[in-house]
């Protein structure tokens, strides 16, 4: 007879990781399930320019109580940001030299009039459908900006500031980022702040390392899962490999857009379909509107060895070839001419087979619904992971919250049936 597990998780990054170690704390025979060879998921160290470096999700911070309750529970401290140097923006078709000051004078009243609303409509970020908020999860985060009314020069600005987190504008809707701003107050700064600011000391894998030293649970990497069967009192999952692994439950803790690629039966209800369908859009200082420069962030990451890291961030992945060193100089030239790039490091987050996008940014219509769908238990399967997290999505905070809620609810009804 097939071996058993009370649960099987699908999927080894931050979100898959912590269910299983939470799960096999509380005496659960669990099976982890990694189509990579690695574990991370979308959080990522390689070597390169000399140094092993965060090529994925690294960033945390001390108000998002899910990951620094881990940090505090392992030992681990965060690294402090670099002073901000100068700041460059191209707007209106002209690159801008400034402080952060400079910059912030013109951008900072135009997010306060963009997300004037994020607390009326998110009361409590907690619960993310505490007040119905149809009419804007259909409003993109460019039918916002446009609502404002404000100049070629102001635009881009606007759109260069949050270019840091959003691949499209046309394509993202605005929902999310009310969310999130909500979250902290109100205030985009604070938001902004957690999302791209402090580091992990010793990087994510160290974190990691910490988490998975606690499981019992047993790990199968380079195991990609193909299907997966509720049989109701039990779930078969198939790999590509053409094994079968047996379980009382199942997480299903994958990117959204991989999770097309598993046949999944019984069919999920059909707004959770429609959302996996449709998958969601992919993506000193340097700012630039997303879709209006190769490069639409960059920013001095820290100096070693008489270098400058420079971590850049482009809104589409076919914009620029990340191994061609002197196009990607060139790109940098037209805001700090000088500039001479020595060495690079990359990983195409929508070129990977298994994440086929990097961080969440729900589509018009999908934070509200399709993700509040898939955070529902389907039978015997239950859906996890940062991408429909109701706490920060695309953030590790958001993927931590949603493992160890999925980790909860199952073990609530493993011991129930156990009675």
């Amino acid at each position: 007879m097939d071996e058993v597990f009370d649960v099987a998780v699908i999927g080894a990054g931050l979100a898959g990781i912590v269910a299983a170690r939470d799960l096999s704390k509380n005496g659960q025979k669990v099976v982890l399930l990694e189509a990579r060879s690695r574990l991370g998921g979308r959080t990522y160290m390689d070597h390169g320019c000399g140094d092993i470096l965060e090529l994925g999700g690294g960033y945390v911070h001390w108000t998002q109580p899910h990951i620094w309750c881990e940090l505090q529970r392992h030992g681990i401290s965060v690294n402090p940001p670099m002073e901000e140097g100068m700041n460059y923006w191209l707007a209106d078709g002209t690159v801008h030299t400034g402080s952060s000051e400079d910059f912030y004078k013109t951008a900072l009243p135009l997010l306060e009039r963009l997300f004037a609303d994020s607390r009326d409509r998110f009361p409590m970020p907690f619960d993310p459908t505490a007040i119905d908020n149809t009419g804007i999860e259909k409003e993109s985060i460019e039918d916002r900006i446009n609502s404002l009314n404000i100049s070629s020069y102001e635009r881009d600005v606007l759109e260069g500031v949050l270019s840091g987190v959003v691949h499209s504008y046309k394509d993202h809707g605005i929902a999310q980022l009310l969310h999130a701003v909500a979250t902290y107050f109100g205030n985009f700064g604070a938001f902004f702040e957690t999302a791209g600011t402090w580091s992990i000391q010793g990087g994510t894998k160290r974190l990691i390392d910490a988490i998975m030293a606690e499981t019992t649970a047993k790990l199968r990497l380079s195991t990609p899962v193909s299907s997966i069967t509720d049989e109701g009192s039990r779930v078969i999952m198939r790999t590509r490999h053409g094994e079968e692994v047996h379980a009382r439950k199942t997480i299903v803790a994958l990117p959204l857009n991989t999770i097309g690629d598993v046949q999944i039966t019984p069919k999920l209800p059909n707004m959770a379909q429609l959302m996996i369908a449709k998958k969601k859009p992919n993506h000193g200082c340097i700012f630039a509107p997303a879709g209006k420069y190769p490069l639409n962030a960059a920013r001095t990451e820290r100096y070693f060895d008489g270098d400058t890291l420079v971590l850049c961030m482009c809104s589409d992945d076919a914009s620029i070839r990340c191994e061609d060193r002197l196009g990607v100089q060139a790109a940098l030239r037209k805001f700090i001419p000088s500039i001479e790039v020595v060495d690079f490091a990359y990983h195409s987050w929508v070129g990977d087979e298994f994440s086929q996008g990097g961080w969440m940014m729900n589509r018009p219509g999908s934070f509200t619904t399709g993700a509040v769908e898939l955070r529902r238990p389907h039978g015997n399967i239950h859906f996890a992971g940062g991408d429909i997290s109701a706490s920060e999505p695309g953030s590790i905070e958001g993927a931590l919250s949603s493992g160890a809620q999925a980790a909860r609810d199952i073990s609530i009804k493993l011991n129930k049936q156990m009675l």
